[in-house]
C-alpha cells in the first residue's frame, strides 16, 4: 500500500466507470457504440437547434459565415471533440481517436465517427472526405500553418484557443458557447454551463465543511525520461489549479510565467512547468494530488519508490493524493466536473 489514497470504486463513481476502458481494467472500449445509446446516455433527446443563418467572431477574431448551423462537423482537437458531444452534436469525423478514447471519458464517442488522423496532423483526404459543412480546429494565430491550409478550401473553419493561462475557465466556457452557436445548441450550452457552475457551487461547499489540514496544493502530472521521473507541475494559469482554487484551496506552485517551457517558470497558454521529484520539495506542506494515467509505462510506480518522495510532508502525512484515470486536463465543461468530483473525493476523503 503506498502513501496516497486510491480513490475506491464508490468515491469514483461515474468518473471511474467512464476511465474504466482507458486503464486496461476492462474491454468495454470494444464494445460497438451507436449514436443514439450516446446520445441517450447524455440526455439528448428533444434538444432544441435554431435555424437560419449563423455570423460569428472566433476565437482569433475570424468571422465565420454560415447558411445555417452546422450539422456535419468534422473536430480536430480532443476539448472541441468533447464539447460537441455535450451539445449533442455527434462530429462526422475527429482527430486521434484513439488518444481520446484513451485520455478523455466524459464524453463518449460513437462509432460512427471517422478517424481524419491526428491532431495538427489531419489526413485532408479522410478529413474533407467526411463532407463537413463546417470544421472545428485549435489554433493560437491566423498565421497558423494547418489554418492556412484549411482556408484554402471551401468549407468554413472556426479556431478556437484551446487554452488561456489568464483565465482558463472563462476561456472554456467561451469555446463551448462559440461552438453551440455555430451548430444552432446555444439553449443546450446555456444549460450545460449552468450544470458546471452549480456542480462547482455545491463542490466548493463541500471543501468548506471539510475542515483541511492544509489548503495548499499542486496538482502535478509526469514521465519517465532516460530512466528518470519528470514532474509536470500544474501552476497558475492551469485549468487544474483553477478549478482547485475555485474550490477554496490554494495554488501552491509559484514559478511565474515563461515562454520557455523547460527552463524555468510556467507556460503562458497551458500554467505547466517542469521539475524533477526533488523540486517538490520546494512547496513545504502543501497536499500533493497527482494524475496517473493508467497506461503500462506510467511514472508513478517509480515515484512511489523514490526516497525523496517518501520524505515529503504530504506523503508521510497520507496527504499525497492520485486522480484517477480518464480526467483530461484541458476538456470541456464535462471534464471540468469530472475534475471537480476528483479533487472533492481526494481532498476530503468523502
Amino acid at each position: 500500500m503506498t502513501a496516497a489514497r486510491r480513490l475506491t470504486a464508490t468515491v469514483l463513481a461515474g468518473v471511474a466507470a467512464l476511465a474504466l476502458s482507458s486503464c486496461g481494467t476492462t474491454d468495454v472500449s470494444q464494445e460497438k457504440t451507436s449514436a443514439d445509446d450516446v446520445a441517450t446516455a447524455q440526455g439528448c433527446e428533444d434538444v432544441a437547434t435554431t435555424s437560419g443563418p449563423v455570423s460569428l467572431t472566433d476565437s482569433l477574431g475570424r468571422t465565420v459565415e454560415l447558411d445555417r448551423p452546422a450539422e456535419r462537423v468534422a473536430v480536430l482537437e480532443w476539448q472541441q471533440t468533447e464539447d460537441l458531444l455535450s451539445l449533442c452534436v455527434t462530429p462526422v469525423g475527429a482527430a486521434s481517436i484513439d488518444g481520446y478514447e484513451t485520455y478523455v471519458s466524459a464524453e463518449k464517442l460513437p462509432d460512427s465517427v471517422t478517424n481524419v488522423g491526428e491532431r495538427g496532423e489531419p489526413d485532408l483526404d479522410a478529413l474533407y472526405g467526411t463532407d463537413p459543412d463546417l470544421i472545428v480546429i485549435e489554433a493560437y494565430s491566423t498565421d497558423d500553418e494547418l489554418l492556412k491550409k484549411l482556408e484554402e478550401r471551401d468549407v468554413p473553419v472556426l479556431a478556437t484557443i484551446g487554452a488561456d493561462g489568464s483565465g482558463q475557465i472563462a476561456n472554456m466556457k467561451k469555446v463551448f458557447s462559440m461552438i453551440g452557436e455555430a451548430t444552432g445548441r446555444t439553449e443546450r450550452a446555456d444549460q450545460v454551463l449552468a450544470e458546471f457552475d452549480q456542480h462547482l457551487t455545491d463542490a466548493k461547499a463541500e471543501v468548506a465543511d471539510a475542515g483541511l489540514a492544509s489548503e495548499d496544493f499542486v496538482f502535478f502530472d509526469g514521465w519517465i525520461e532516460g530512466g528518470n521521473v519528470v514532474i509536470r507541475p500544474y501552476g497558475q494559469g492551469a485549468l487544474f489549479t483553477e478549478l482547485g482554487e475555485e474550490l477554496g484551496l490554494t495554488g501552491a506552485w509559484t514559478d511565474k510565467i515563461n515562454d520557455s517551457y523547460g527552463s524555468g517558470g510556467v507556460d503562458p497558454a497551458y500554467g505547466l512547468a517542469q521539475t524533477d521529484i526533488e523540486g517538490l520539495t520546494a512547496v513545504g506542506e502543501a497536499n500533493l494530488i497527482y494524475a496517473n494515467d493508467g497506461t503500462e509505462d506510467s511514472y508513478v510506480p517509480e515515484l512511489e519508490k523514490n526516497s525523496i518522495w517518501k520524505s515529503l510532508p504530504a506523503v508521510k502525512e497520507d496527504r499525497a493524493y492520485e486522480f484517477p484515470p480518464g480526467v483530461w486536463g484541458a476538456g470541456g465543461p464535462r471534464s471540468g466536473e469530472q475534475a471537480i468530483d476528483a479533487f472533492v473525493a481526494v481532498i476530503t476523503g468523502a
